[in-house]
């Protein structure tokens, strides 16, 4: 176990903690602090990995369910609360389940780094995450509106990356059918 290695699972054991959070009365903004401490681990974990030769099989497989299990939580967190339609969350879910299903099967074969794209939807998500956790509950139209804009992009950016990471894998998909 590597340091690396741990803030992945230190960001594994936050999911728990993240979901608690979202249903009890704790200030939303306490939640918000939750949610972005255990996603500023994914961007450390990867930097310090890669910047000190540090990256192993096990991150290879657990830093992307670590990352779909936290933000999956969030969206189905938030969807169970009324904040965001379950129709955005399945949108999303689908991408993200779909995407890590394909990558754990052809992991021996090949790593597909993440593209912009791909670190622009991360980032896309954990800011729409971030807002409807603290913004949610106001009622004022101004924020509504931006919430939705926010929601609908994100799920545009997660649907068109999905789509852009399949089409990059079909290759190697293609391989292991042979």
């Amino acid at each position: 176990m590597n340091g690396p290695n741990a803030l992945t699972v230190s960001r594994i054991l936050l999911v728990p903690v993240l979901w608690v959070s979202l249903f009890s009365d704790l200030n939303r903004w306490l939640v918000l602090i939750i949610f972005l401490l255990a996603s500023l681990t994914d961007l450390v974990d990867g930097w310090w990995a890669r910047r000190h030769g540090l990256v192993s099989n096990f991150g290879k497989i657990a830093d992307p369910i670590a990352d779909k299990a936290l933000t999956g939580a969030a969206w189905i967190g938030l969807s169970i609360l009324g904040d965001i339609p379950w129709i955005a969350t399945f949108l999303i879910l689908f991408r993200e389940i779909g995407i890590t299903i394909i990558r754990l099967w052809i992991v021996d074969s090949v790593v597909i780094a993440a593209s912009k794209g791909g670190k622009l939807k991360t980032t896309m998500q954990i800011v729409t995450i971030s807002f409807f956790i603290v913004f949610a509950s106001y009622d004022i139209a101004i924020i509504n509106i931006g919430l939705a804009l926010l929601l609908w992009v994100s799920v545009a950016i997660t649907s068109v990356t999905g789509w852009n990471y399949f089409t990059a894998m079909k290759p190697f998909l293609k391989s292991r059918q042979k």
